[in-house]
């Protein structure tokens, strides 16, 4: 399993996620190496260069890296992305 390689904070986008799929998430990101306390939950993050900008999606976690910042925007290079797997009754499950 790969670890995510950071500086804390790592900032998790989360635009009114359903909750199950936030906890989720926020768990996925600890079996890869990312501390709770490590983490801020925000739909604005404040990043800067070389921090770790995590983006949830349905199925699957995008981790980036912010390259560039100009004025409140960032721009980051995908690191890896982490699958999310659904049971046939639709519950995220932990494959890992």
């Amino acid at each position: 399993m790969q670890k995510i390689d950071y500086e804390a904070p790592v900032w998790v986008l989360n635009y009114n996620n359903p909750k199950p799929l936030l906890d989720h998430a926020i768990h996925m990101l600890e079996r890869h190496g990312v501390k709770r306390e490590d983490m801020e939950i925000t739909e604005t993050p404040k990043a800067k260069v070389g921090a770790i900008v995590v983006e949830i999606w349905p199925y699957e976690l995008v981790i980036g890296r912010v390259r560039t910042t100009r004025n409140d925007s960032f721009i980051s290079g995908t690191e890896f992305t982490v699958e999310l797997k659904l049971d046939e009754d639709g519950n995220y499950i932990d494959y890992l």
